[in-house]
């Protein structure tokens, strides 16, 4: 007894994306393609957001990085960061890794992946995992919760929970959520691949 595979959808199959969204069986359930652009717009500046931190950390355009202290002029991308956290009750485990091989190569690795995988618009399920865990990381390392440094300075916190970092994340999860790569990205090409259709987790 043989079992016959689902049909694939082809375009011609499928009816327009505003005409779905219009006759959805509830209002918002289908995404307008205006929607579909705006979020588009969203993972592409988030892309950029990634991709530029790494470049910056990586040659030192002198932004947030000097050409002396860039990646590839012997620097460290979190040595500055890390070294200079005087918040919260991980201090010295954060001081432990600041400059570490280890923790520069994730870094940066992090960045560039996520970046791309965002600007290409593939595999934003993987993004936003890894980006959350990196998001999680660094608000730890700001502390948000404590209104003085360890040296009793104000921490300039404004938000004992939700800051910049946990927005990213949230960001980050809906654009997976809602397969914002298939708008001006490669999303629905990269779900045709055979080995993302054995491997969900990598849409």
């Amino acid at each position: 007894m043989s079992i016959e595979s689902a049909p694939r959808l082809t375009s011609e199959m499928q009816i327009p994306a505003q005409d779905a969204a219009e006759t959805a069986p509830e209002h918002g359930a289908v995404m307008t393609p205006i929607a579909g652009k705006v979020i588009a717009v969203l993972r592409i500046a988030m892309g950029f957001l990634f991709l530029w931190a790494f470049a910056d950390k990586a040659f030192g355009w002198g932004y947030a990085t000097t050409s002396q202290n860039a990646w590839v002029n012997g620097g460290s991308p979190t040595k500055g960061f890390l070294s200079k956290v005087h918040v919260g009750p991980f201090q010295d485990t954060l001081h432990s890794w600041a400059g570490a091989w280890w923790a520069d190569w994730l870094f940066m690795l992090g960045l560039l992946g996520i970046g791309s995988a965002l600007l290409l618009g593939i595999g934003l399920r993987l993004a936003a995992v890894t980006g959350t865990v990196m998001m999680l990381l660094m608000w730890v390392a700001e502390w948000p919760p404590d209104r003085a440094t360890a040296d009793g300075k104000p921490s300039m916190s404004t938000n004992p929970i939700i800051e910049y970092h946990i927005i990213y994340a949230i960001v980050l999860i809906v654009l997976a959520a809602v397969y914002a790569g298939n708008t001006w990205g490669l999303g629905r090409r990269w779900a045709d691949r055979h080995f993302v259709e054995r491997n969900r987790w990598l849409l």
